[in-house]
């Protein structure tokens, strides 16, 4: 029996398949995400930066806001205050205008809110919590419900809880899927993680193809690796130069004046 490819039916059938099923995955897997996984800010607009420390997660709506809006909300509230506008001196969430929590078990709650209504990024929040705690269990839980919702940043951390035996066996495999499931979702720490393990492994062009991807989307690291590669003759002077151009725009478009004067206070 002869298969659509022309091949003979049999043990080699099942090779041929298991072929095209990896070059699917490939195909899937080194597509450049237009955006990484972060998004734009809801309120500005503008992409957020791939520094978790300005990014902010709102407990009442689980929105992810830049630091810069969040910085800018406050002093509306200042002057709105000063001015006898605002007489409760309650913050509020910057974008559903939600009281914000005062306390720690305030916050819990309002994350378990979300947490009940299945929402990924409060899981998400949990799993880290949870971590942080020594609750690998229950990180563990938490983390695959909000992988299995299309969270990437869940991916990537069970991708490490796999790749440290943390909470799990050790597993190489299931490591590596989380990986590119979150990277082909556009996390790009992933991303490079990903390219630091095809190079570790010796597949260097793979490695490279990553890297491009990451660096595409601002990530810093991988621009280093991309220099090495051009010099190892790896990554062509053109290709470098593409993603040198891609990088700087991606950077830039995350840049703003409140983000720039949030940043400048925060290191008061």
């Amino acid at each position: 029996m002869v298969n659509e490819d022309g091949e003979e039916g049999g043990s080699g059938s099942g090779v041929s398949t298991k072929k095209r099923a990896a070059a699917l995955r490939d195909d899937l897997l080194f597509r450049q995400p237009k955006i990484s996984y972060f998004g734009d800010c809801p309120i500005c607009f503008l992409p957020l930066s791939l520094d978790a420390s300005e990014r902010l997660i709102m407990t009442c709506c689980s929105k992810v806001i830049c630091d810069g809006c969040s910085y800018a909300n406050m002093m509306r509230e200042l002057s709105e205050s000063l001015r006898g506008l605002n007489t409760s001196l309650k913050r509020t969430c910057s974008f559903c205008r939600h009281p914000l929590p005062t306390t720690k078990a305030k916050a819990y709650t309002n994350i378990m809110k979300r947490v009940e209504a299945n929402d990924p990024v409060a899981l998400q929040v949990m799993g880290l919590k949870c971590i942080v705690k020594g609750d690998y269990r229950s990180a563990f839980e938490y983390l695959t419900k909000a992988a299995g919702l299309g969270d990437a940043v869940a991916h990537f951390h069970l991708s490490v809880m796999y790749w440290e035996g943390t909470g799990v066996e050790k597993d190489e495999k299931k490591e590596v899927y989380h990986l590119e499931e979150a990277a082909i979702a556009g996390h790009p720490l992933a991303r490079y993680n990903l390219g630091a393990f095809e190079w570790n492994n010796g597949s260097k062009e793979r490695a490279m193809k990553h890297f491009i991807i990451a660096a595409n989307q601002g990530d810093d690291k991988s621009v280093g690796e991309l220099k090495q590669g051009n010099e190892e003759g790896l990554v062509s002077k053109d290709d470098f130069a593409a993603a040198l151009r891609a990088h700087k725009a991606a950077v830039d478009a995350m840049k703003s004046p409140q983000r720039q004067t949030a940043a400048e206070q925060a290191e008061l």
